[in-house]
């Protein structure tokens, strides 16, 4: 099983050297968030990942959530880490002081999430799905809600839920058919069953916040007619304490390809008291603060995937003993070089490091973002960072996550047969990692959302923002040499970017078809664009160290190789989606339906 270490100098290398977290910090009114206390809490929680929640992994993976008449037990030693992760103040971190948190930025509470999603992806879900509900609840709840709810919540003793699906209705939540009835106390009675609710029910918390669309008699069809409700596991009496079971229970537990430590749970709502967050019919409205912030963590997870899986397989790749290089014996003490030294086995390591290191600028940068939309007083400024984290939300979460796939397909593939077996936890990554690439919307629904809606939906509007800052750093650096391998490819891209973007469009006037037919393309195409940006900018920080003087020459001169590793060998595919968006839509649709044979 790898043995995981939290990237703590990378991490501080990007908040600290590349976004400048201290001056981001002080602008926004984060006094306490000094550089001190940021290093402080992230080293604090890189040991606590290391020594409390990564050795559960393997054990979570073997033992899985087991299921009883309703009851659900996680994996040994989980329900002990969860007790010290509260008792560590964890889950307060980033939430409001007013309901018992430190009031600490979004943007640190993502760099710790990274460290626990690569460690034990499966544990560091149960916390996470409660900063959704969390900041649900905050967004829409009224005053008496967010005191019933949020105490608890933020100290972590209760967990929340987001619970959507229905057996008949995916992605179409126009579809759902789980009702709520008005009661005469102002609160609604649930009643419906709800699938795939990701720790629906489980032995960590006292109780389980669960946040519920469901139908109003009355409402209209689809997604018009859809309300959100505050559902309690457990009811909540006035002084804030839970007491009897409300009506919820769970069906069963899925038997799944990975992410066994978790359980997702089939919830069954019978006549479950719930109270209505924001307006009758508004539902998606207050839903979308949830799953936004779902989106973002599911990105983090894309990256800590890419992270873990290098991690596993760079170790195996300097010990394991394979063959002797091409271009002359490296290791004449041993019978063969280590398979480090083979240009293939660098492929696919640079690969795992690029996308780790790049996705985790980007998920920082976009944490960032939600700092400005959460503290910042100039409004200008707030819309500004508002648009910028929804275009580059789907791209971060479906990029990301796809990405990671193939990461965590390279971690098997270079311990060979090795990676095949279950002992090495190789293949648990990948196993663990693919849910990402469904989980709030998949790939293709992400790509719908940032074509069709964010970009062709604003005519452009979204695009032009972060457009002009990627155009302003290339302006900046044009005359520097150094930087020429990097400005010239990312200018030419970004140029092709809009052409794509104007040849959809103008297609799409003549055949709506084609907007779906090039959207994931078009996505991909984006999510190399965006990391070659920030690839960039790292290699810029690292030029300007190097320059100031010797110290850790090693980590910035592998920081520029990457970069250059990025651009000349992942950068290029964007050319493919491309060669694919410009082919168009026909050759899709022209075989009939029932022509699919087998």
């Amino acid at each position: 099983m790898p043995e995981y270490k939290a990237p703590v100098r990378d991490m501080k290398f990007v908040m600290q050297e590349l976004l400048d977290c201290e001056q981001h910090y002080q602008q926004l009114g984060y006094q306490d968030a000094s550089i001190d206390m940021v290093d402080a809490i992230i080293s604090e929680a890189a040991k606590f990942t290391e020594q409390v929640i990564a050795p559960l992994n393997q054990i979570g993976d073997e033992q899985g959530c087991t299921f009883n008449d309703g009851t659900v037990t996680t994996p040994d030693g989980f329900k002990d880490a969860y007790q010290q992760y509260v008792e560590g103040g964890w889950p307060t971190l980033s939430q409001s002081e007013e309901f018992g948190g430190q009031g600490l930025p979004h943007s640190l509470n993502t760099a710790i999430g990274e460290f626990s999603s690569a460690a034990n992806h499966s544990f560091a879900m149960y916390p996470g799905l409660s900063h959704g509900a969390l900041a649900t609840i905050e967004a829409w709840g009224s005053d008496e809600q967010k005191q019933m709810f949020m105490p608890k919540l933020v100290e972590g003793n209760w967990t929340g839920t987001m619970c959507l699906t229905e057996p008949h209705c995916g992605t179409d939540l126009g579809m759902l058919r789980t009702k709520a009835e008005l009661n005469d106390d102002g609160s609604y009675s649930i009643t419906g069953t709800k699938i795939f609710i990701s720790a629906g029910e489980h032995d960590m918390s006292d109780n389980i916040v669960h946040i519920v669309i469901a139908r109003i008699p009355g409402s209209p069809e689809g997604s018009k007619g859809i309300s959100l409700f505050i559902v309690p596991k457990l009811s909540v009496n006035d002084n804030g304490e839970a007491g009897e079971n409300n009506g919820v229970s769970c069906g069963s537990i899925e038997h799944k390809m990975g992410i066994n430590a978790n359980a997702t749970c089939v919830i069954n709502f019978d006549g479950a008291k719930g109270y209505l967050i924001g307006e009758v019919n508004r539902g998606l409205n207050c839903m979308f603060t949830f799953m936004n912030a779902a989106r973002l963590g599911v990105a983090n997870e894309g990256a800590a995937a890419a992270e873990a899986s290098f991690q596993g397989a760079l170790a195996y790749a300097k010990d394991r003993l394979q063959m002797r290089s091409l271009s002359g014996i490296k290791n004449p003490d041993g019978p063969a070089d280590p398979i480090i030294v083979h240009p293939d086995v660098r492929r696919m390591l640079l690969t795992q490091k690029s996308i780790a290191e790049g996705g985790r600028a980007l998920v920082a940068y976009l944490a960032q973002l939600v700092d400005i939309g959460h503290a910042e007083s100039d409004k200008a400024k707030k819309v500004a960072a508002e648009n910028k984290l929804a275009l580059l939300t789907p791209i971060a979460k479906a990029f990301l996550t796809e990405m990671a796939v193939e990461c965590t397909s390279h971690g098997i593939q270079v311990f060979g047969g090795h990676g095949f077996i279950k002992e090495w936890g190789m293949e648990q990554l990948l196993r663990d990692t693919k849910i990402s690439c469904i989980y709030e919307g998949t790939t293709g629904i992400q790509a719908l959302d940032l074509l069709a809606r964010k970009v062709l939906g604003t005519k452009g509007e979204l695009l032009k923002d972060f457009a002009a800052d990627v155009g302003a750093f290339c302006m900046e650096n044009s005359q520097n040499p150094e930087m020429a391998e990097f400005i010239k490819p990312i200018m030419a891209y970004a140029q092709d970017w809009q052409k794509l973007t104007e040849t959809i469009g103008a297609k799409a006037m003549q055949n709506p078809d084609e907007i779906g037919g090039a959207s994931v393309d078009y996505l991909m195409y984006s999510g190399y664009m965006t990391l070659a940006y920030f690839w960039a900018k790292m290699a810029k920080v690292a030029q300007e160290k190097l320059k100031q003087s010797d110290a850790d020459k090693d980590f910035y001169q592998a920081k520029i190789a990457t970069a250059r590793f990025y651009f000349q060998r992942m950068l290029p595919r964007a050319k493919g989606h491309d060669a694919c968006i410009v082919n168009g839509v026909d050759s899709m649709m022209a075989l009939d339906a029932d022509h699919f044979e087998f």
